[in-house]
């Protein structure tokens, strides 16, 4: 019998697989990798300092100490190279601005996530920067659909992976086991992304789909460092970037759009002095949640069916953390914190 049946090969479930088979724990992840739009258009952005507002991430330390530290030991163990530590170079737009991350530097909560805080133009050959900008430290990105593509191959070296649209009518549930299709298991674990949403075992969970839409341009120069202000702009091949992204909670239609287009485009002609080309246009639907944290934890009537979803925006960053914490507990460790414990959705998705 598998121990744990994971469906959904995203980050989420990426991730989990990865740390419970290193538990010692049998694993079968079940996908149709063609449907991870969320995770196959990520520019894998990892920033600790973002926001409109511009402030520290939430578990800043935490999350990223540990990220530091996943995403080498996977590429080692799936050998190949899909992580990438590039700082992130932000301009300021006015003295205020300059001053105040002047300031903020010195702060112990920030100090260790800003490299350089620079007072003039630095980068003025490639972006605008006439007052200067900030450069954020222990950022860079992961190249998404590599770090799926081997953590795939990997699997099914361990024969712990199969494609499979699946199908939850299919799925049989009591008290000692899941049985599914030819599979049984211990307990199966939903990290389906948006696609909870039709899920008639999650169907009060409030998982809200949050569109984006990216561009890829080409640039005959290098940017020098990752720039983001407005937009990011990430490596994507050589000279290739992705830019993004839009946000957009309402017009959730499964295409690219116009007006995306050229706002990206308009963004992008703000930040960049640089020529640029824009050679792709892609969308995908990102899981978010009310209070923008992730949701993990036990179904309150099924015990050995479980969840990890919500990562949002953020699942670069998010998943290793929560992929470790959620592993751990299931293998008799400490109980996931309760900011993304499911139990605090308690009241929306249990029976009256």
């Amino acid at each position: 019998m598998i121990d744990y049946l994971i469906v959904g090969q995203g980050l989420a479930g990426s991730c989990l697989a990865m740390q419970l088979i290193s538990a010692g724990k049998k694993v079968l992840v079940l996908d149709t990798p063609a449907q991870n739009r969320s995770s196959l258009i990520a520019a894998g952005l990892f920033n600790p300092i973002t926001g409109k507002a511009m402030s520290r991430t939430w578990m800043a330390p935490e999350i990223f100490n540990w990220l530091h530290e996943f995403y080498p030991k996977a590429e080692q163990l799936l050998n190949n190279k899909f992580f990438y530590r590039v700082p992130v170079y932000r301009p300021f737009l006015s003295v205020q601005e300059q001053n105040e991350w002047m300031a903020q530097s010195a702060d112990v909560n920030y100090r260790d996530f800003i490299e350089t805080i620079y007072t003039g133009a630095t980068y003025g050959h490639q972006v605008h920067d006439h007052f200067g900008g900030m450069v954020i430290k222990q950022s860079g990105y992961v190249d998404v659909p590599a770090f799926l593509e081997a953590a795939r191959y990997w699997l099914q070296q361990q024969a712990a992976f199969e494609v499979d649209a699946f199908n939850e009518a299919a799925l049989q549930i009591d008290e000692r086991k899941i049985e599914y299709g030819p599979w049984q298991a211990a307990a199966i674990v939903f990290c389906t992304g948006t696609a909870i949403r039709n899920s008639t075992l999650w169907r009060g969970l409030p998982v809200q789909p949050l569109k984006g839409e990216t561009l890829t341009i080409k640039m005959t120069s290098q940017p020098e460092q990752i720039y983001n202000r407005g937009v990011y702009i990430v490596p994507s091949g050589p000279l290739s970037y992705k830019v993004g992204a839009t946000y957009e909670a309402h017009n959730l239609t499964e295409e690219i759009t116009e007006a995306a287009r050229m706002e990206l485009e308009q963004r992008t002609r703000e930040l960049l002095r640089l020529p640029f080309e824009i050679v792709a246009q892609e969308w995908g639907v990102r899981p978010t949640s009310p209070d923008r944290r992730p949701m993990l934890g036990r179904h309150p009537e099924w015990k050995n069916v479980l969840i990890f979803n919500g990562l949002g925006t953020k699942g670069v960053s998010l998943a290793p953390y929560f992929a470790t914490q959620m592993a751990q507990w299931l293998v008799g460790g400490p109980e996931i914190i309760s900011q993304v414990n499911i139990k605090r959705f308690k009241a929306l998705y249990s029976k009256p």
